[in-house]
């Protein structure tokens, strides 16, 4: 072991003092792009990325009179920020004839340029040895593998009766962040929650200080899951914007492995990773759904999927493609050539049915045509082979990608509605009989027979709203006992016809009828001609609404993030970062807070909370921990992790 360390510290001297000369600069950045970003942590690479700025960037970057962001201004943004400009912001026509590496080295460059950045982490430490007891432990995003993304009795402390008692005991602000969404994990008294500027932090879950901390090559965007293998040993697994799982060991956090989970060169992983039996099944999305958008963009060719690791060592164990690989198909409405079939992105958390053997997904629509029988579905797998078991589709047909907001050049003919499945399948246990529960973009929710066949699929089926491409229902809905917890995201439209249902509701598990209904508004004015544009429109425009005239009134006030239910309590965010508890029987609001708000975070940071969107929040013992800013949408931005504790 101490040999190859030897052998790597003489190789990476031997490429710092190589790039310091051009000529191997230029070599360096052609033909090993691929391996140097996929080591860009343990290697010099500042000039590697500077040489690329200077030579594709700079010319307008460091000119004044092109008033465009400076490179001291873009130092401060964060990794995947940067990322997200070049693959499909403002930036994506300049960056376009870079490749994904290129564009990531000059990322890598640009945000690790700032100096002092984490110099405020010395200070947050804690100041003596931590416990590290095991338990509780909240280990996955759906808070266990039939993501129902309920807490016991016995996993909380906080009731109907204590509820109104929840005060803000400690918050911790994320530095160069304006998104959260990696759910944090719990073992005992450590909190584990990782950024999107690619820190991962073990936190005290009491106070809020440091334990320890680590850096990924780029941000962190899956929850973190906890794998505890056969052998006992544990693994914090999670995924980066890069598509590539980790897994680090949660008492050192060296890493034990990683793996690349691409599928294309658009391949990203929006759900989280799901553990059972010392596999892991990690879901795949992909960002083509908005580089289409960009006139320049030669659409589609990359597909969703699922991919199976062994936990011990990241190999490959099976591959599901939701897609065979794109062919030719003609050409767009301006003459350029269009590839098809694409699409069908699996967004969100596999869910794992044991009884079965079966993994459960669900799938988003297709990019471009033709429409495949897999997009907008759930698809049942087995969990040893990958193999299809079964699908139900729900949306035949519907092919939509970003040029559909403007009409561009890469929109179908008769595009669809992008009625993805975003949130994950839930297995419920009702009547003597099991049930599995989807819930659409299109504002419906599906009660699903795991057995029988394709005719006999359908148990019950009950819109709750017209939805949109960015409304219905999107992280999650959450399952207690015999009523299930839905809610809806929808945004105010101008489109004739369409009535915005925005808020929560519980359905009986049984017939899906309405047990109860809490609609939430927007109690502000708002000046309509000033909002944001709607989905990666807001990206794309020069003029953007001001912030604070953001905060002041939020455009979108839905209810968007995966919510957590508890014997007593249903727990949701909104996207105008409105956080509510709400009476599991009767839907009433016992405990409210507005986290959209400054915060002088305990780390001594200023922070800003925003939209709950994704992830949301999780509760452990008399905790209740809320992830607050989401902006990628248009929503509020915001940076902070908010601790809430029932007073003693």
């Amino acid at each position: 072991m101490k040999k190859r360390i030897i052998i790597f510290i003489i190789v990476a001297v031997g490429i710092a003092a190589a790039l310091s000369r051009a000529p191997v600069q230029t070599w360096l950045v052609q033909h090993g792009e691929a391996w140097v970003l996929r080591n860009a942590e343990h290697l010099p690479l500042a000039r590697a990325g500077e040489y690329l700025f200077d030579k594709h960037c700079a010319s307008c970057h460091d000119n004044p009179t092109m008033h465009a962001p400076t490179r001291e201004a873009l130092s401060r943004l964060a990794k995947e920020d940067l990322m997200i400009a070049m693959e499909f912001g403002k930036m994506q026509p300049m960056a376009a004839h870079l490749s994904k590496q290129k564009r990531g080295l000059i990322a890598h460059y640009l945000a690790g340029s700032a100096t002092n950045q984490y110099d405020w982490i010395a200070d947050a430490m804690c100041e003596q040895s931590q416990n590290t007891s095991a338990s509780p432990i909240l280990a996955s995003w759906g808070l266990g593998p039939e993501n129902r993304r309920f807490i016991s009795s016995k996993q909380t402390l906080i009731d109907a009766n204590n509820v109104g008692d929840l005060s803000l005991a400690w918050s911790f602000a994320f530095p160069r962040v304006s998104d959260m969404r990696s759910q944090p994990a719990v073992i005992g008294d450590r909190l584990f929650v990782g950024d999107k500027a690619g820190k991962l932090f073990v936190l005290n879950r009491h106070s809020g200080c440091v334990i320890a901390h680590t850096k990924m090559i780029s941000g962190i965007r899956s929850a973190i899951t906890v794998a505890t293998l056969s052998d006992s040993r544990q693994l914090l697994v999670f995924a980066d914007s890069l598509a590539t799982v980790y897994a680090l060991d949660p008492n050192t956090l060296d890493i034990v492995w990683q793996r690349s989970a691409r599928l294309n060169n658009y391949s990203v992983i929006s759900g989280s990773i799901s553990y059972h039996d010392d596999r892991l099944y990690v879901p795949i999305s992909l960002f083509e759904v908005a580089a289409a958008g960009s006139p320049s963009h030669i659409c589609c060719t990359s597909h969703g999927g699922v991919m199976a690791l062994a936990a011990d060592s990241g190999d490959k164990l099976w591959t599901w493609h939701a897609s065979r690989d794109a062919i030719l198909q003609g050409k767009n409405r301006v003459g350029q050539d269009r590839y098809g079939p694409s699409g069908a992105a699996v967004w969100s958390t596999p869910t794992i049915d044991v009884q079965r053997n079966r993994l459960y997904i669900g799938t988003g629509e297709n990019l471009s045509a033709p429409a495949t029988d897999t997009s907008d579905a759930v698809i049942a797998l087995d969990l040893d082979s990958g193999d299809l078991v079964w699908k139900f589709q729900a949306t035949a047909g519907d092919i939509w990608n970003a040029a559909c907001l403007n009409g561009g050049a890469n929109c179908p003919d008769n595009p669809g509605q992008d009625f993805d499945f975003g949130a994950s399948i839930i297995i419920a246990d009702i009547d003597g009989r099991q049930l599995l529960l989807a819930g659409q973009k299109s504002g419906e929710v599906f009660a699903l027979n795991p057995d029988g066949d394709d005719k006999q699929r359908v148990v019950w089926r009950k819109r709750l709203s017209q939805g949109t491409s960015n409304g219905g229902i999107h992280w999650g809905m959450a399952l207690a006992g015999d009523s299930l917890y839905v809610p809806i995201a929808d945004p105010e439209r101008e489109v004739a016809g369409y009535t915005p249902k925005p808020g929560l509701y519980a359905l009986n598990v049984s017939d899906g009828d309405v047990l109860w209904r809490h609609a939430v508004k927007r109690n502000c004015d708002f000046d309509y001609s000033k909002r944001p544009l709607v989905g990666l429109e807001n990206n794309r425009s020069a003029s953007k609404v001001d912030p604070a005239e953001l905060y002041r009134c939020s455009f979108y006030y839905g209810l968007s993030s995966a919510i957590t239910v508890s014997d007593e309590l249903v727990f949701s965010g909104g996207l105008d970062g409105t956080m509510r508890v709400f009476d599991r029987a009767s839907g009433k609001v016992l405990w409210t807070d507005n986290t959209a708000v400054p915060v002088n975070a305990s780390n001594g940071l200023a922070g800003h909370g925003g939209a709950i969107d994704v992830a949301g929040q999780i509760v452990v013992g008399e905790w209740l921990y809320v992830l607050s800013g989401y902006s990628m949408f248009g929503q509020l931005p915001g940076n902070v992790l908010l601790a809430y504790k029932i007073k003693n």
